[in-house]
């Protein structure tokens, strides 16, 4: 039986909750034995300090990572790699962007899993420990 996720997306921005969805694509892309595409969305100095931490903190996973920087609304950038890299699913978190900002655009999550043409994990970022 093949995997059902051969290839895995999920944004960072660094935060903790953003953390804690890479940890639950990390761990998806694992048991999958696929490939995780880890994207930043912004600033190319802050996402490259970004994106080196999550190669840093994952390098003896096991997990294929191949980090992205990209540009432009974060949604829009994550859902154009997801459909250029065909991946397989998206991980977000269920925190996106707050204040007037979410009321006019949507949250990230939400814009995320409602246009992608692949499966999305909604990881529960928020609980307290």
């Amino acid at each position: 039986m093949n995997a059902p996720y051969r290839t895995v997306l999920v944004g960072t921005d660094g935060s903790i909750t953003a953390g804690r969805a890479v940890q639950r694509a990390v761990e998806l892309t694992v048991v999958c034995e696929g490939r995780l595409l880890v994207a930043y969305v912004g600033e190319a100095d802050t996402g490259r300090t970004v994106l080196d931490g999550v190669e840093r903190q994952y390098a003896g996973s096991g997990v294929v990572l191949d980090v992205r920087l990209l540009t432009g609304d974060p949604a829009d950038a994550l859902l154009g790699l997801a459909e250029a890299e065909r991946v397989d699913a998206v991980v977000v978190g269920n925190k996106g962007m707050a204040g007037a900002q979410r009321f006019l655009l949507g949250s990230v999550p939400n814009r995320v899993s409602h246009r992608a043409n692949c499966d999305v994990v909604v990881v529960h970022t928020t609980k307290r420990d």
